[in-house]
């Protein structure tokens, strides 16, 4: 299963990412159309500046989940590789968006919102099909520690 990685030397800060997203989670999926709707549709993933650094966060989807652990709804669970929130269980207790310790959770109107994974698409992420520089990329866990040591062996070598 792909993953999506981040690449913070990359990172422009123009949140793109996180105008995909939400246009990706809006009713009519239309660029043009989506900040006129009457919900105004919720990014799952955001751009913040940390340290003089622009960070794109979303859902790790982490292992141990401290949303799943501290869900009193049971709405939030893991399956496979991915944190869900059942939104017809979900509460609007807020205990998830309080435990996360990424600050990928945010309070909707009903239920909580976090990344979804654009669970709706079958070929790409949104964020990452935006990501004008590439700092937001698609791969599995292995094909990511390949890219891992190869970074390591040029920066040996003295080429990057």
């Amino acid at each position: 299963m792909e993953k999506i990685y981040f690449n913070r030397q990359k990172c422009l800060g123009c949140h793109s990412c996180e105008f995909a997203c939400a246009v990706e989670h809006s009713k009519s999926k239309d660029p043009l159309k989506a900040h006129l709707e009457a919900e105004i549709p919720i990014p799952r993933r955001n751009v913040k500046l940390v340290n003089g650094m622009c960070l794109t966060v979303a859902c790790r989807h982490c292992e141990p989940a401290p949303c799943v652990e501290s869900c009193i709804a049971g709405a939030m669970v893991k399956i496979e590789e991915e944190v869900i929130c059942n939104v017809e269980k979900c509460i609007s207790c807020f205990m998830c968006l309080m435990v996360c310790p990424f600050d990928a959770i945010k309070p909707g109107k009903y239920y909580t919102i976090k990344c979804d994974l654009c669970s709706d698409r079958e070929d790409s992420f949104a964020c990452v099909e935006a990501c004008i520089t590439k700092a937001l990329f698609a791969a599995t866990p292995e094909e990511f520690k390949e890219i891992i040591k190869k970074k390591k062996s040029i920066k040996k070598v003295g080429l990057y």
